[in-house]
């Protein structure tokens, strides 16, 4: 299990260096410091719930856990908003 759990991280981490590199305004992307890690946040939570849903088969999603996540989804708007 430790194998694999370091197998998922090492893929996202490959993939996170380089999408932060690449987005970072100052490298010509479009994102700022704020915007990039607001992303990565909601994208880690998103696919920890989804994981968790399909191995671990007593988790069940309440109403409080899809409030949680429409607060996340709430965050990342006025992140990216401009006032």
């Amino acid at each position: 299990m430790i194998v694999i759990s370091w197998g998922l991280a090492f893929f996202e981490y490959l993939f996170q260096v380089p999408a932060n590199e690449g987005g970072f305004k100052e490298n010509g992307g479009p994102f700022n410091l704020v915007q990039l890690k607001t992303i990565q946040e909601a994208i880690t939570l998103n696919v920890f719930m989804v994981f968790t849903l399909l191995f671990f088969k007593t988790e069940k999603l309440g109403w409080n856990h899809l409030v949680g996540f429409g607060l996340i989804v709430a965050a990342v708007f006025v992140i990216f908003k401009k006032w």
